[in-house]
Order: C-alpha cells, then sequence, then structure tokens
C-alpha cells in the first residue's frame, strides 16, 4: 500500500456508482483544485483539505528518543485518546496506541499531558502481544481504541492474521482481556484480507446501530484491489454486520490501493479520510448513511520530512487547538508525527 502510484488527475469531485465499479468502469480522476499535486518546500504546510477541513502543519514527532519496543524499525497506525475524563490513576492525560506491523507486531501504548507530546514509552511493550488466549498469530497490529460509556470501559481493535480483525477491553487502557474475532474475510465476499478497522460512533437511520466501523478490505473484484468496507454493530463489541460492496473504491481517486480510513463529520454530513497509494490523504464523502460516494481530492499531503508518505490519522483537541497524529514515511520504515490545524 505504500508503493509509488502516479499523482491522480486534477478534477472536479466525482460521485461514483459501486455498480459501475464493480463492473470494472474507468478510472476516474477526482482529485480538487485545493489538493492537487504540486511542489513542496521543506518544511512547509501541507495543502488545504477540502470541504473546508483545515490544513495542518507538521509539528514534531511523536517521540523524543528511541523506542525500547521496536522488533521491526518501524511504527504505524496512532490511535490518540484524552483518558484525564475516564479514569483515575492515569500515567496521562494523553494514551497514544500504535505498534509495529510486521512479525511479531504488539500493541503498544505510549502517554503525555499533552496531545502535542512528547509522549513517553510505556515500559511494560506492548500490552497485547501475538500470543493470545486461543491462538497464536504471526503479528498483531492497527490499534484502535474506542471508550465505551455504556460499559465504562476502553474497546480495542486490532488485526492479526490480516485476515481477521480484532476487539478486546480493558478498565485502564493497559490491560486487554477478552479478546475476540469480529471480522474476517469469510464474512465479507471477494476479500483476501480485513485489516487496519477504526470504530466510530455513529447512528445511521434504518440499522439501530450505535457504532460503524471502517477497514481495509483487499478485493479480488477489479478495478482496484485494497478498498474501503464498513460494518455496523448496536453495542461496538458484538452483533457486527458488514456490507458486501465497498464503501469507497480507489478508482475515484485514480489509484489501485485505499487504506486506513478514518470517519470525520462536518457540514451536517460524514466523511473518511484515507491513506492512498500514492503517498497522500484523501476525502471522500459517504453522507450520514453511507449511501454516498463523492471523491474530493487531497486531504493531505506529505512534506519533505515525511519522506513521502502520510497515512492513518487520528485526530484530537487540547486547549481548543486541533492536531493531527499520523504516520510518516515508507511502509515498513515509518514513524509516529504530530501535526496542528493552520
Amino acid at each position: 500500500m505504500a508503493h509509488a502510484y502516479p499523482d491522480p488527475p486534477i478534477g472536479r469531485p466525482t460521485e461514483l456508482s459501486r455498480r459501475g465499479l464493480l463492473r470494472g468502469a474507468a478510472l476516474l480522476g477526482a482529485a480538487s483544485a485545493a489538493g492537487g499535486a504540486g511542489a513542496l518546500l521543506p518544511g512547509a504546510p501541507a495543502l488545504a483539505g477540502p470541504a473546508g477541513f483545515p490544513s495542518y502543519r507538521y509539528v514534531r514527532d511523536a517521540f523524543d528518543s528511541p523506542l525500547a519496543y521496536n522488533p521491526t524499525g518501524e511504527t504505524i497506525f496512532p490511535c490518540v485518546r484524552g483518558v484525564y475524563d475516564k479514569i483515575s490513576g492515569a500515567k496521562g492525560r494523553y494514551y497514544l496506541y500504535y505498534a509495529p506491523h510486521d512479525s511479531p507486531g504488539g500493541i503498544c501504548l505510549a502517554y503525555a499531558d499533552r496531545l502535542e507530546g512528547p509522549y513517553t514509552e510505556h515500559p511494560g511493550n506492548p500490552i497485547v502481544d501475538r500470543v493470545l488466549p486461543t491462538t497464536t498469530v504471526s503479528h498483531v497490529s492497527s490499534p484502535h481504541v474506542v471508550w465505551n460509556a455504556s460499559s465504562r470501559e476502553f474497546f480495542l481493535y486490532f488485526h492479526g492474521e490480516n485476515t481477521t480483525t480484532r476487539v478486546a477491553r480493558s478498565r485502564d487502557g493497559i490491560t486487554f482481556g477478552d479478546e475476540t474475532p469480529i471480522l474476517s474475510t469469510r464474512l465479507v465476499p471477494n476479500t483476501t484480507e480485513t485489516s487496519y478497522a477504526r470504530v466510530f460512533e455513529h447512528r445511521v437511520t434504518g440499522l439501530t446501530n450505535k457504532y460503524v466501523m471502517l477497514y481495509m478490505g483487499a478485493h479480488t473484484v477489479r478495478p482496484g484491489t485494497r478498498k474501503i468496507f464498513w460494518g455496523w454493530s448496536p453495542n461496538g463489541w458484538d452483533q457486527w454486520r458488514f456490507a458486501p460492496e465497498p464503501l469507497i473504491s480507489p478508482a475515484g481517486d485514480g489509484l489501485s490501493d485505499i487504506s486506513a480510513p478514518h470517519l470525520l463529520t462536518r457540514n451536517g454530513t460524514a466523511y473518511v479520510v484515507y491513506h492512498g497509494g500514492d503517498g497522500r490523504m484523501h476525502l471522500t464523502e459517504v453522507g450520514n448513511a453511507f449511501d454516498r460516494e463523492v471523491h474530493l481530492g487531497v486531504f493531505h499531503s506529505p512534506i519533505a520530512s515525511d519522506d513521502g508518505r502520510v497515512a492513518s490519522p487520528s485526530f484530537g483537541t487540547d486547549g481548543g487547538v486541533s492536531y493531527m497524529i499520523y504516520e510518516a514515511g515508507p511502509r515498513l520504515g515509518a514513524r509516529i508525527c504530530v501535526a496542528r490545524a493552520v
């Protein structure tokens, strides 16, 4: 997914027919003029996002020093959560979850009193390793944590193997148990991977749900390979159901692969920001009912220090300032960075 692909052409936002995509429709250019490709000077702010979203400027790397636990030389898929109003005795006001990807992987934790960081590595990492209660997998990775107010627990979503997404729960955000598989390729037709899941509170009329899941599926139906799929649940833990067709296909961005989705709401509607195979983040409006696919172009582009790739954003606000925590750098060699809205 980090391979370099040609930049998408610049054009008007494009709404795609899922049926047309599955029939192999021609690739459609969809990057907006506001997010078009262009040369960036070292340290310059990334291009502004479409739909009125702010642009984000790099502030710092999340960590000041090398990590003690980093078996593969990469850190990916950051997820930051404010815990100061949820638990007592927290190690910091903010918990940052992340992981290496390749074997053995491992779900890791860091913490800070400012969303901007720097973050301190938890000495007990990994907090979840590849030896699970019921099985041992080659790796576990791509953590995403949700606070479930009803049960007053943290739900941790992660994958291992790439074909299976799992959930575990915790009272303190550190010790997770009750690991349960909730998604696999056997539940979604024509997929060979179902991973990189993120879960959000978002009700869709007619589904009696409270939570939605966005995830990457490797799809055997062309055009494109890796696409964004979705599912829904009334409680975030079980009773998950999954749409059989992609929510977003890469053709609308002129790409072959997209992944690492994150749900955003603005302007009375819902959007998904995700990583493209061209190294940039892209934005698509899906609507509150997840019944649209309007490709809006580039949400965020790498600057020189990002080494050609930005991906897997997580968002938060501290003191009225919005931040984006993201991974930067080549696949299997990425690091975690902090950017501030400007």
